[in-house]
């Protein structure tokens, strides 16, 4: 399940991205990828707390380290790229009252 809502989330952050890059409003496309990776964040606890009820010490020996980078990484990236159109909406701004 994890994988199918990190994919919607990557999807919702370029549909983010370009929506901001035509002038429309960028902001609910911002809410729902950012709403989908927390549940893609939760959706992998969810897996992990399966597998420690199932005692499968293996799979969490295995997964777990390398998960736990790559979604500190992968959250860190949605985040920034979701909140980039805000940034630049007030760069933007600040230039036209400059001018």
């Amino acid at each position: 399940m994890w994988i199918i809502f990190g994919l919607l989330a990557i999807g919702a952050t370029l549909f983010n991205l370009c929506t901001f890059s035509v002038g429309k409003d960028y902001k609910l496309s911002m809410a729902i990828a950012l709403s989908l990776t927390a549940l893609t964040l939760c959706a992998e606890y969810s897996l992990i707390a399966m597998w420690v009820e199932a005692e499968d010490w293996a799979a969490l020996s295995d997964v777990v380290p390398g998960m736990e980078r790559a979604l500190w990484v992968l959250t860190s990236i949605s985040i920034g790229l979701n909140i980039l159109p805000i940034f630049l909406e007030r760069i933007k701004e600040k230039q036209s009252l400059k001018d």
